[in-house]
């Protein structure tokens, strides 16, 4: 259930059922030569979709612009300040805790947001302990990124070793060309892609990984290995959504 597509009364009535809701959250940045910058916001907000639709939860509009100032010299990247996402966030769990909503399930596509998502639900706990909520403390947000889950690591090693790397991976580009025909690029890749730089300004970043890509070889991705690892991520993110929900009612 997308919660765009529902009016307020159906929005009320889950919640009489339900305090929980799924936020999905990614990127607009660059991904390699034949990654789509929409790589991160697809990845979370299909994978977050098909985990409503498993345990009957709303969707949230997916947060597709998140924290990338690293990637900012490549062509068409969108990045917002750590601070400004954090206002963000905060904004999106105030909202919706004040009309009934308690337990907010992030499903992140990108490794960016971690930090800076972390950090705000800090600071959404002490804010919403001044606002006039009743049982304040029962908000609860968790982060899930659904490239870590351990079945995708495992299954995304299987078909790609070293070659998965750290950025523009295969597994992120095979998912997105799994739900988008339209996303299969071909480009005349440079291999060994680079591979050990540490990151700092988007200016070093684009020195030290020239065609964007962080030892990884996404010419290995096909939209088999996408449905796959997408559904390895759906089932144990739906188990872990609802072990979330369970421990969100428990005192």
């Amino acid at each position: 259930m997308l919660l765009h597509l529902c009016t307020w009364t159906e929005v009320e009535s889950y919640l009489q059922g339900s305090q929980g809701i799924i936020i999905p959250i990614g990127s607009t940045e660059q991904h390699g030569p034949t990654g789509v910058l929409g790589t991160d916001a697809i990845c979370a907000e299909k994978i977050a979709i098909g985990v409503g639709d498993i345990v009957h939860a709303l969707v949230a509009p997916t947060i597709n612009v998140g924290m990338a100032l690293h990637h900012g010299a490549f062509p068409g990247t969108i990045s917002l300040r750590p601070s400004t996402l954090m206002q963000l966030i905060h904004d999106y769990v105030i909202s919706l805790a004040k009309t009934g909503f308690r337990s907010f399930f992030f499903i992140n596509g990108h490794g960016g947001n971690m930090a800076t998502l972390k950090a705000c639900f800090a600071e959404i706990y002490h804010d919403l302990e001044q606002q006039p909520l009743p049982s304040p403390d029962l908000i609860r947000c968790e982060l899930a990124n659904w490239f870590m889950c351990r079945s995708v690591y495992t299954e995304a090693n299987r078909l790609y070793g070293y070659s998965e790397g750290r950025h523009a991976t295969p597994s992120e580009i095979a998912v997105t060309q799994h739900y988008f025909a339209e996303a299969v690029k071909k480009y005349p890749l440079l291999e060994p892609a680079a591979r050990g730089y540490s990151i700092y300004s988007a200016k070093h970043f684009r020195q030290c990984y020239p065609d964007g890509r962080m030892g990884s070889n996404p010419a290995l991705a096909t939209p088999e290995a996408g449905k796959t690892l997408a559904e390895l991520a759906i089932k144990e993110l739906s188990e872990r959504y609802e072990k979330f929900l369970n421990q969100s009612e428990m005192p």
